[in-house]
């Protein structure tokens, strides 16, 4: 089995830039965004329209064009994980994660005993349909597998440190609406202010416990803010604005 080539970047301590998907469900958008140039590709199910047979044909693309793809269930629980990765996918981008228990059950769930619980399927994507020995294949998918936690409420920062200890999780990050919106101070002038301490917790949190920092960017002076802060895994816009920002400044141009 291919190797998980974000993980495998991301232990080499070298930045990865990816992108959001939440429309496009054609897995050739795959192909494009390689070929662009882009290093991963993070998948929306929380909100947006993808079922698990669209994740499916995605994460087979993946696999055969050695690209990425990371993907955000619409709750990180054991249903959720078990079916992701299953089908063939080695990055959750786990929302929501509320308390240290949380992130437990999130690592049972993600890896093979004596690391965690998940559960045994058979022959299938995960294994590319290979027969391999059990042993061998649980100890290879235990260390391909790349687990996320997004820190959305004020309330799950108590849990910040033993949540960044834990083994299993592999990189930690924040959401940046949902987060403000809990702290009250969505759309407000003090946001921005309170989201960057946030993050600055999570990236001291990271280097502590020698995980990595991940990031929502919206502009390349983002990228390159949290870039120089040690973040590795950046994810910027997505590909419902880089078309909508792409077609709008061609329009200005055409029409004027």
């Amino acid at each position: 089995m291919l190797a998980n080539r974000m993980g495998a970047a991301l232990a080499r301590g070298e930045v990865q830039i990816g992108t959001w998907v939440t429309m496009v469900r054609n897995p050739s958008l795959l192909m494009l965004l390689k070929a662009s140039g882009v290093d991963f590709a993070r998948i929306d199910m929380e909100h947006a329209a993808m079922s698990i047979e669209t994740i499916a044909d995605m994460a087979a693309m993946a696999r055969a064009l050695d690209f990425p793809i990371a993907v955000r269930p619409p709750r990180a629980n054991r249903e959720w994980i078990t079916r992701l990765l299953d089908v063939g996918v080695w990055n959750i981008h786990c929302p929501q994660v509320e308390s240290a228990a949380h992130a437990r059950e999130i690592v049972a769930a993600s890896r093979y005993a004596p690391r965690g619980l998940r559960g045994n399927g058979g022959l299938s994507a995960m294994t590319e349909y290979r027969n391999m020995p059990v042993a061998e294949r649980r100890a290879f998918a235990n260390e391909q597998v790349h687990v996320t936690v997004m820190f959305e409420t004020g309330a799950a920062f108590a849990d910040l440190d033993a949540i960044a200890a834990m083994d299993g999780i592999d990189a930690l990050t924040l959401g940046p609406a949902d987060l403000a919106q809990d702290l009250g101070v969505f759309g407000t002038p003090d946001q921005a202010r309170m989201i960057d301490e946030k993050r600055n917790l999570i990236l001291d949190a990271a280097r502590r416990h020698s995980k990595t920092c991940a990031m929502l960017c919206f502009s390349p002076e983002q990228v390159r803010q949290w870039k120089e802060a040690g973040a590795l895994l950046l994810a910027y816009s997505s590909d419902v604005e880089v078309l909508q920002e792409g077609f709008a400044a061609a329009m200005k141009r055409l029409k004027a």
